[in-house]
Formats: C-alpha cells, structure tokens, sequence
C-alpha cells in the first residue's frame, strides 16, 4: 500500500534531488542503526515525505554525513538524519510491525508472522514511547481487516480507516499544528489506499482478493469517478498542507504533492491505454 507518494523527478532541481536522496538514504541508515537489517527493509516514500514535511515545519537541523551501504558499496551517498527522521523510522517499524501481524492473524501468511517475530521487541519499545499512534495503528487496522472481511464495497470507509491511522502519525508534536498536520495526514492516507485499490484491482479479481473497487469498476465512467476521488483527496491535502509555515524544502515537498503522487496513476492509465490498443504499443516498441 506504500510507494505512491514519491518525486517526479523530471521536474525537480539538481539540488532538490539530492537533497531528497540525502533524506531518503538518512531514513535508511536510521532505520538500520535504530532496528536492524530487518527495520531497514521497511522504509518507504511515503515516511520519506514525513521527514521532509516535519523537518521543515519545525526547522530542525541535522547533521549532514556521507556513507558506503549495500545498495551503493562504492559510492558514499549523502544523508540527512535528525530527529525528526528518528521519529519516523520509528513510525515506519511500528506501521510494519502491526501490518505483518494483521497479515497473519487474517490471512495466515507465513512470511508476515516471521518478520512480525523479529520486530516484535523493536515495536514493543515504540509503542510504550508512542502509545497515541501505536494505539490508533491498531484500532485501524482491525477496523479495515474487519471491512475487508465483509467485502465492503464502500471506498469510503476503508479508506478512512487508513486517513485516521496517517492522521497521527503525522502528528510529532502536540502543538498548534497538531490540528492542520492530522489533517494533512488523512486526506494523504486516503489518497494512498484509493490509489493502492485503483492499482491492484485487476491482479485482485485475478486473484479474487478483496478490493473496494470492484463493484465500482462495473460502471462505464469507472476510472474517471477514480480520477476524481483521488483528485478531491489531494485537494484537500494540499489545501491543508498549504496552511503550514514550510519554507526549507518547500519546492520537494509540492514536487510530491502536486506531481509525484500522480507518477503511479499515470503509469497505470499508459498501461491501459496500451492492454486496450495493443497497437498502440507496438508503435511505441518499433519506434524505441
């Protein structure tokens, strides 16, 4: 369900890209000096934009290093870490954490309950730290593993399960910006679970898995209600974001928001464009 809200790159500056690769690859190593190699391969985008967005409402420094790592073993890569990027990793781990035991617990699959064993104690030690979030990650998650059993078909709802649990991850401080930031958060969380539905519904029909969409998809003007939902969903994020005082950064931060969040969508339509007219497709690989 993660991944959808990254850059667009073409349009970003030299500099704004590498400032976003320092922040990405200082979430990464963060999650490994803090949880492991396992906590490592949680890291995501979408904590990513957390970082970024935290750091530059709260303007809090960091401290600027280069490292080697297995991904770049000849190259050290440049890395942002504070503590803001603590806080995340830490958020990223739990949200794993409950997410892989949810996968167990409902679909019984294997892999999940082995990784959940591993950052059993890691999550443990958060959710006494963070339990405001821990406690809304698990109320949630078993409200939408409970829509998703009854085959809910309302993208409404579980959508908003997802909102609610963003909502207070993005909420570091309880301060004035609490109200603005939860807001923020959960109109991005349901951008992202109609987004992730929108994605995989083809694979879940195959599949017969569970997905929000399907009854809808049975309509003719099908991706154009998507279209709209997701628009009215990044409307408002956007309208929420833009209420708080971010200055460092400002440009990847509307990079994300106002295009890279689109990248996947985007993606997916050419994919369509091309299934539905495999000429089409056939003209592009001859002309490649």
């Amino acid at each position: 369900m993660f991944g959808y809200v990254t850059i667009c790159e073409p349009e970003l500056k030299v500099k704004d890209l590498r400032k976003y690769r320092a922040y990405y690859c200082g979430l990464c190593r963060t999650l490994r000096e803090r949880h492991g190699n396992v906590g490592q391969m949680t890291l995501t985008y979408d904590m990513t934009f957390a970082v970024i967005l935290l750091t530059s409402l709260y303007e809090t420094e960091g401290i600027c290093s280069r490292h080697r790592c297995k991904v770049h073993p000849l190259k050290p890569q440049a890395m942002v870490q504070n503590e803001v990027t603590e806080y995340c990793a830490d958020m990223n781990v739990l949200l794993a954490y409950y997410h892989m035991k949810d996968n167990w617990e409902d679909e019984r699959k294997v892999g999940g309950l082995a990784a959940a064993g591993v950052l059993k104690r890691k999550a443990k030690k958060i959710a006494q730290k963070y339990p405001r979030q821990s406690h809304a990650i698990q109320k949630e998650l078993k409200a939408l593993a409970k829509l998703e059993k009854a085959d809910c078909q309302e993208i409404d709802l579980p959508s908003g399960c997802f909102g609610r649990l963003m909502e207070e991850l993005f909420v570091y401080k309880e301060d004035a910006w609490k109200n603005t930031l939860r807001e923020t958060g959960f109109f991005l969380g349901k951008f992202i679970y109609i987004m992730d539905a929108y994605d995989d519904l083809e694979q879940d029909i195959k599949e017969r898995t569970y997905n929000p969409l399907k009854r809808l998809s049975l309509q003719r003007d099908y991706d154009e209600k998507c279209r709209q939902m997701l628009e009215m969903m990044i409307a408002e994020c956007t309208a929420a974001f833009e209420k708080l005082p971010c200055l460092w950064d400002v440009d990847i931060l509307r990079n994300i928001l106002y295009a890279g969040v689109w990248t996947k969508y985007q993606k997916r339509m050419g994919e369509r464009s091309r299934s539905s007219n495999p000429a089409v497709g056939s003209k592009q690989s001859d002309e490649e």
